[in-house]
């Protein structure tokens, strides 16, 4: 979105530059706007990793649930990384092509296929960084602790506003647990 854009929009539903020059006095653009480019980064952020690991983010997300849980089903990683179970067909049919992981009928329900890591899988989700683990760390460290405070208390405050967090929020937590989990158990090499 440009100026001219915003602008417009702000025309259009009656607002005007009441905060002053260069100010939009319709601050939903605004966050808009920026949680767009924040939206953009992620997608660079999964692009470099695709480019540098051979696995894109949602292949990641989904690699990390499986090695989290050491065995599961299709249905149960699908609700940890909020993907519909047909969605996550394609990213499981992806991810087993690579060696990553393995698919077995349960020996007890012929109808449950549990779904677990190969050695590889595990080694990649090991090694792997975090979808922007290190751009969002690398952003954070320019502000002050007061503005990171308050910036995580408007953005909670926002999520509870539009009632967003009635979604469960604990796969994508546990799963980020786990991979700092896994990092601090491996000894850095530079």
């Amino acid at each position: 979105m440009d100026a001219d854009f915003l602008a417009e929009k702000e025309d259009e539903m009656g607002h005007s530059d009441a905060a002053g020059p260069g100010q939009s006095g319709h601050h939903d653009l605004r966050i808009l706007n920026a949680i767009r480019q924040i939206i953009r980064a992620v997608d660079i952020d999964s692009r470099k990793l695709a480019a540098d690991h051979q696995i894109t983010g949602p292949q990641l997300m989904c690699l990390l649930a499986i090695v989290e849980q050491d065995s599961t089903t299709a249905i149960e990683a699908a609700k940890r990384v909020h993907l519909s179970p047909s969605t996550l067909v394609g990213v499981l049919d992806r991810l087993e092509s690579k060696g990553l992981i393995r698919r077995q009928r349960s020996t007890e329900d012929r109808r449950e296929i549990r779904v677990s890591a190969t050695s590889k899988g595990k080694a990649l989700a090991v090694r792997t960084p975090f979808p922007l683990q290190y751009t969002l760390a690398r952003a954070m460290e320019q502000l002050s602790l007061d503005e990171q405070d308050s910036t995580a208390q408007c953005l909670e405050r926002l999520v509870d506003l539009m009632g967003a967090r009635e979604m469960d929020q604990g796969p994508m937590l546990e799963i980020i647990g786990l991979h700092a989990r896994q990092r601090e158990a491996k000894p850095s090499v530079r």
